[in-house]
């Protein structure tokens, strides 16, 4: 008598071809999936730089006065600042607390916050910003603001930082810093922004 082995054609043989056919057609569905979208990581959805545009400059206060016996100078002036923020991402931007810095010769002269925020994709938001000329930190150059008040034109210069993320499928998150640096010119004693000129730039 000849026995046959069926033991390779069996009911448990056949399920566990099924296990292994579906558990490649699975992993290669996967790997499928994971390519698409690291493509689109890497095409449409690549992070792209947010742009800082200054939408408005305004000024507050009174005139510089000088006295010269003893000599001192009177200073009340408030920069009202709108910066615009543009996402040109597909996926949001979320920003943290900004900062913006007012410098008169190159120096720190005042400075003021900016709320965090999220602005969605291809979005954009205003940040209103403020900042108080503080006449103490001008004192090492008083020389140089009597001068300047005497001509008639007080140049002063902002620095505006904004660090935030770009977030895509709370997966793929590239960090990146917008910063706006301006120089105004004010004339005097008129209190008007006479000239201004800004530079933007990204880091990501």
């Amino acid at each position: 008598m000849i026995e046959t082995n069926d033991r390779g054609h069996g009911p448990k043989a056949r399920r566990r071809r099924c296990f292994i056919v579906g558990g490649v057609i699975l992993l290669l569905l996967l790997l499928l999936l994971f390519i698409i979208v690291l493509i689109l990581a890497l095409t449409v959805f690549k992070p792209k730089e947010p742009r800082t545009e200054l939408l408005s400059a305004t000024l507050e206060g009174i005139s510089p006065r000088i006295s010269f016996s003893p000599v001192s100078i009177q200073l009340n002036i408030i920069l009202n600042l709108t910066l615009l923020v543009k996402n040109p991402n597909h996926a949001s931007f979320k920003h943290g607390p900004g900062k913006s810095y007012l410098l008169y010769q190159g120096d720190q002269v005042g400075e003021a916050d900016l709320c965090p925020g999220l602005i969605p994709s291809k979005g954009t938001q205003t940040l209103p910003s403020q900042l108080t000329i503080e006449v103490d930190e001008m004192a090492t150059h008083i020389s140089a603001l009597i001068s300047d008040v005497l001509q008639g034109q007080l140049v002063i210069e902002t620095r505006t930082r904004i660090p935030g993320r770009v977030s895509f499928l709370k997966i793929f998150k590239k960090h990146a810093v917008a910063t706006s640096d301006c120089r105004l010119a004010i004339a005097i004693p008129s209190m008007k922004i006479q000239s201004q000129e800004c530079k933007s730039k990204t880091k990501l």
